[in-house]
């Protein structure tokens, strides 16, 4: 058994599974728009079958497990990390464990036998239980204490599942160095983080953002109206990101083609960077600015969610209404 988990660099991926947060929501008039870059620390609700072993058999795959599924169980008791299944495995005596699993939202139990491994036993699985990165956080609204963040899910990169979540915080982060974008290579900002401090909690993991509670800290910016998917507009637009430090600074662009009938995908908008200034800095749209708040005649329309990666001038955004559906703190 291998254990993968730890510092992952949150991606520009969309996620692939919907998470329901519940019925009709009541969406807030006025939201402040953050920019800011925070640390994020995301514990896996059970573990993540990410990988099987290579180059000999797999106990677990030939039981019957795959990528994507979570193991929540083993023998009945549950599984809290990588640690505690390291310690069951060991104590087995290389007997049977009935593992339980859940896989499409259905749970089912699958029976292994662990294999001998010098003096102890392996799965043959790679698993992940937990993520850490940074990202952006796009608003937080004052009168829930509730903000969101990076207009997108956060998936494992080997099975691009969005990683299922027990508990999260959001960490103070500072920008060190960045990674220019370049055709064909996204670029990246590379942020240290404080791990001794929270700023708030994350409760939400959803293919249109995480949410959470808490960020009240990040922005000394007045809130600002919501645009309706009608009010947005092809033309000039201002987005929010943080590219030294934790200086949040405004850099215009141009909001190019719209795609308002898009509910899912979180590709609202395509827009293009013009301000030489982030141009010069990070070449584009770079890994860590999904999430920047996207502005426009005085309104917030929506975040920042993906790069091009033959053309980091340009990227997709999500609309506001959208994001906010996956928002539990809206839902009635």
């Amino acid at each position: 058994m291998q254990r993968v988990f730890g510092r992952v660099l949150l991606p520009l991926l969309l996620a692939a599974v919907l998470l329901a947060t519940g019925a009709a929501a009541a969406m807030p008039e006025r939201l402040v728009p953050v920019g800011a870059t925070v640390g994020i620390r995301l514990e896996a609700d059970g573990l993540l079958v990410v990988g099987f072993d290579r180059g000999r058999p797999s106990p677990a795959r030939q039981a019957g497990l795959r990528k994507g599924d979570v193991l929540k169980a083993v023998n009945g008791e549950a599984v809290e990390d990588c640690q505690a299944l390291q310690e069951m495995v060991a104590a087995c005596g290389g007997g049977v464990l009935t593992l339980t699993v859940e896989r499409d939202g259905q749970a089912r139990q699958l029976a292994l036998r662990p294999a001998a491994d010098g003096d102890g036993y392996r799965l043959g699985v790679s698993l992940r239980d937990s993520m850490a990165g940074i990202g952006t956080v796009t608003f937080y609204d004052p009168e829930r204490d509730a903000y969101g963040a990076l207009g997108h899910g956060v998936n494992d990169l080997e099975t691009m599942v969005l990683l299922p979540l027990e508990a999260g915080a959001i960490l103070p982060s500072s920008v060190v160095a960045v990674q220019k974008g370049a055709c064909g290579a996204p670029g990246l900002l590379k942020g240290a983080f404080n791990t001794s401090e929270t700023l708030g909690t994350v409760e939400a993991n959803t293919d249109h953002g995480i949410f959470g509670r808490g960020g009240a800290s990040l922005s000394s910016r007045a809130a600002v109206p919501l645009a309706d998917a009608a009010e947005v507009h092809t033309g000039e637009a201002t987005i929010l990101a943080n590219i030294h430090n934790t200086t949040v600074e405004a850099y215009q662009v141009e909001i190019t083609k719209l795609f308002p009938e898009e509910s899912t995908s979180g590709r609202n908008l395509l827009l293009t960077i013009t301000d030489p200034r982030l141009l010069r800095q990070t070449g584009g749209i770079v890994q860590g600015m999904s999430g920047s708040p996207i502005l426009q005649d005085g309104k917030l329309v929506g975040a920042v969610t993906h790069v091009l990666v033959n053309n980091p001038t340009c990227g997709y955004g999500i609309f506001i209404a959208n994001m906010l559906e996956n928002c539990a703190a809206y839902a009635e």
